[in-house]
């Protein structure tokens, strides 16, 4: 039997899966690690941990009995991060994250001279804090004898297939989300390198997510103490990950990831569509499409803020056991999920969180719906622009915390006005990671057949009409407190 292996090198760990060629997880392995904050807003990470840990899983699962069934391995990456290397390939500084927000004045100053409307027609995309152009330009301005050294820059995961191969490249669905790069030419935007006075040759060449990066270097041959040729395959980025694992490999479902932070994503590839900046349009890691995806910055989070709140030690199930207590509409509570600002569709930083309509009679059954329902709505946010740019959204695959409790899956059923899918296996990006790597290896001929074969689904989902009536009157409600709070809570930030 051959076998593959996905990694999913995430924000506080790294999950690995070995995977037959029947597409079944016949083992895992997890390695936790933490983030360094040296100052407030700021997020990073020795790029040295995520290759500690990836050596750590390669040892658990290659040994001298199973070493030979080990055909390829590939990744599953978090998005945006910046790993800059110098000529002798070392690490430059610390990698710049993804959730990392010192780069406000970086973002500020690239749209007001480069401009919103060159950013979208060179790159699809308006230009974040999260994103890593703007943590590019934050080194060339802050750390200029670091922004002399670079040599080549790379995202999280590149990194990872760089350290084990000695090759240095990327691939569309990861490059998407970095401000230089062109998601319908699917290559970085020379003209934007160009205003921008930026080198191209720091930039790595880009490949396939299924293309072979390499194979294992001899050094790591000797630490894993195997003998033969095990390749590598470049990855994806986690959220294309994501969707290949939950077989969104065209256009026929969307999906919905609720975690810590809230994912709405749908297949986009209309060559008249035109983003408009108020959502991400990106390259899948299915080669030849492209999708639009929303972002709600706290979902899962909230959850985990209120838990806290309410001083409650049980886990996230028995915590939601009672949601049913309190009816839809959470007895006239609103809440808005702001707590760290909002993505889609406002790209604001400084939005803060609401309650609406409590009174005496709000109950913690009513808080904890409340919320439930405000996550719900700001993934609703992202829905409804998908709807508007011509997609249909009749079936979702769900995935995340928010397909585990089944009251909360009736609730996206019922605001989404869609059929909720579930997975009868879910392993999150790491999943479709090794789907890269079966596909490199040539397991499949195409992604569909292999989807066809891997992928199943559990449960589905219809809308309650009468919930669905409440919340269509409730979403409109939900989406003015935005209008109505913006100022105020860029007044109380003064207060911080």
């Amino acid at each position: 039997m051959k076998y593959v292996i996905g990694m999913d090198i995430g924000t506080s760990g790294l999950k690995s899966l070995k995977v037959n060629m029947a597409g079944d997880v016949v083992d895992q392995y997890s390695v936790s690690y933490h983030t360094e904050h040296p100052q407030s807003g700021y997020s990073e990470m020795n790029p040295e941990v995520w290759y500690d840990a990836t050596i750590e899983s390669l040892k658990y699962f290659i040994n001298e009995e199973t070493a030979q069934d080990i055909v390829g391995i590939s990744f599953s990456g978090q998005m945006h991060g910046l790993v800059m290397i110098d000529a002798q390939g070392d690490v430059i500084r610390p990698a710049i994250l993804w959730n990392d927000t010192r780069t406000a004045n970086e973002v500020q100053s690239l749209l007001n001279t480069v401009g919103l409307d060159t950013f979208l027609a060179q790159t699809q995309n308006t230009v974040l804090e999260g994103f890593t152009l703007p943590k590019l330009m934050w080194v060339r301005r802050h750390e200029p004898d670091n922004f002399a050294k670079i040599h080549k820059i790379m995202l999280p995961k590149d990194y990872i297939a760089y350290r084990l191969t000695g090759n240095v490249y990327s691939e569309p669905s990861d490059a998407s989300g970095t401000s230089l790069f062109n998601v319908k030419e699917g290559n970085w935007a020379q003209p934007l390198l160009q205003q921008l006075d930026l080198d191209p040759a720091i930039l790595p060449d880009i490949i396939p997510s299924h293309g072979k990066n390499g194979d294992l270097s001899t050094d790591i041959q000797a630490q894993l103490s195997v003998s033969h040729d095990i390749a590598v395959y470049q990855g994806g980025a986690d959220n294309a990950c994501g969707a290949l694992g939950s077989g969104i490999t065209d256009d026929r479902m969307q999906m919905v990831s609720i975690g810590t932070s809230g994912v709405a994503l749908a297949i986009q590839n209309d060559t008249d569509f035109e983003n408009d900046g108020s959502i991400h349009y990106f390259n899948h890691c299915v080669p030849n499409q492209n999708y639009i995806m929303g972002v709600t910055l706290s979902a899962g989070y909230s959850l985990g803020w209120l838990k806290k709140l309410l001083n409650v030690t049980e886990d996230f199930d028995v915590f939601l056991d009672d949601l049913p207590s309190s009816k839809p509409g959470a007895n006239g509570l609103l809440f808005t999920p702001y707590l760290l600002g909002e993505r889609t569709p406002y790209n604001d930083t400084t939005i803060r969180s609401s309650f609406i309509g409590l009174d005496a009679t709000t109950t913690d059954h009513d808080l904890k719906r409340a919320v439930i329902e405000g996550i719900t709505f700001s993934i609703h946010d992202s829905i409804d622009i998908i709807r508007q740019s011509g997609k249909p959204v009749e079936r979702i695959v769900s995935i995340g915390g928010g397909a585990k409790n089944a009251t909360w899956l009736q609730m996206q059923a019922d605001i989404f006005n869609a059929s909720i899918r579930t997975l009868a296996q879910e392993q999150g990006p790491a999943y479709g990671a090794a789907m890269l790597a079966a596909m490199g290896a040539g397991w499949f001929d195409d992604f569909q057949t292999m989807r066809e074969q891997w992928i199943t689904y559990r449960d589905d989902i219809t809308p309650n009409p009468a919930h669905h009536q409440t919340y269509e009157q409730l979403f409109p409600i939900y989406q003015s407190v935005y209008k109505h709070t913006q100022s105020i809570s860029e007044q109380l930030l003064s207060f911080k």
